[in-house]
């Protein structure tokens, strides 16, 4: 039994999108950086960053209080496990996006199927995140986190020696980076848009980049990749997505998409939260288990495996 009052559990929730933000204020002043090698005083914090003292030791006394950087003494605050990974990585740009351009978009969701982005951009977001440039680099950057869990559920596949891995809406190429290292029979292309941040000179000669639009066209290959891409599309424009990979794989071919599978009940589960959020950015959703098989079924693709993390299909 849990021992959170039905008042504080109401109270959590009222007050995350205050959280949210000072997380996103806090990380865009690279406080968790300059925190890095030792304890500082806010005055000297705010020096540095260029935020007002009073209103930065505010932001920071709430985040301590949620485990978020240590308050040592009055005013003197210190990194801890969970701000330290704010200072690289994937976890700052999250930051960044959830408390800045979601979270204005979050603030307007309705109990519509209409997302709110493009009514308060004027665009969608895809075309948005390209006019942005430093926007669409936190993204990139943001969507490495995780690559280490979703490499681990690759590599417990089945893998045949020499197949070509088509990884559509591949990003910066992270991914397959990784799995290449430990299939060596492997070659990969990295499939996305013209605008992706990505150092192909890191890709080696087993790697290459193609642009593309994965509505339109994809590569041929053996193997087809879609790690956290369905969940961004309902379903008609997913089932959109499907069909083109169906109509450039071989029978036979193999589709591995990286997503959730939302579980049945009432336990928390972080995809029950990330579907409002996919939702108003762009009309996405996550799925469970039956709306994932009436997906594939559509497009021409047999289920093998649908488990949390990893649905494995099979072109017929």
């Amino acid at each position: 039994m849990s021992d959170i009052t039905p008042e504080t559990r109401l109270w959590n929730l009222t007050r995350g999108a205050l959280a949210t933000r000072a997380l996103a204020v806090v990380t865009d002043l690279r406080v968790a950086e300059v925190l890095a090698a030792d304890s500082r005083d806010v005055s000297s914090l705010a020096r540095e960053s260029g935020a007002d003292p009073d209103v930065l030791h505010r932001l920071l006394r709430a985040l301590a209080s949620d485990g978020v950087f240590v308050e040592e003494s009055p005013g003197v605050f210190r990194n801890n496990d969970a701000s330290d990974l704010l200072r690289d990585g994937g976890w700052g740009d999250f930051a960044h996006l959830f408390g800045g351009v979601w979270h204005r978009t979050a603030g307007e969701l309705e109990a519509t199927p209409e997302p709110v982005f493009p009514r308060l951009n004027g665009t969608d977001f895809w075309p948005w995140l390209a006019a942005h440039p430093e926007e669409r680099a936190a993204f990139d950057r943001a969507m490495v986190e995780g690559t280490e869990r979703r490499v681990e559920r690759l590599a417990a596949v089945d893998w045949r020696g020499t197949e070509t891995v088509v990884d559509v809406g591949g990003g910066n190429g992270t991914l397959m980076a990784e799995l290449l290292r430990r299939q060596e029979g492997l070659r990969a292309i990295v499939f996305d848009l013209p605008e992706t941040i990505r150092d192909e000179s890191a890709f080696g000669d087993r790697c290459t980049f193609v642009a593309g639009d994965f509505f339109s066209s994809v590569p041929a290959g053996d193997v087809y990749v879609l790690s956290t891409v369905l969940h961004d599309w309902d379903d008609e424009q997913a089932a959109a997505i499907l069909h083109t990979i169906s109509a450039a794989a071989p029978a036979g071919a193999r589709l591995l998409a990286l997503e959730a599978v939302v579980p049945p009940g009432n336990d928390p589960h972080g995809a029950k939260w990330l579907d409002l959020l996919l939702l108003a950015l762009f009309g996405g959703r996550e799925r469970d288990e039956a709306q994932w098989r009436t997906l594939l079924a559509r497009c021409g693709f047999e289920p093998v495996r649908i488990a949390d993390g990893l649905i494995e299909a099979q072109c017929r």
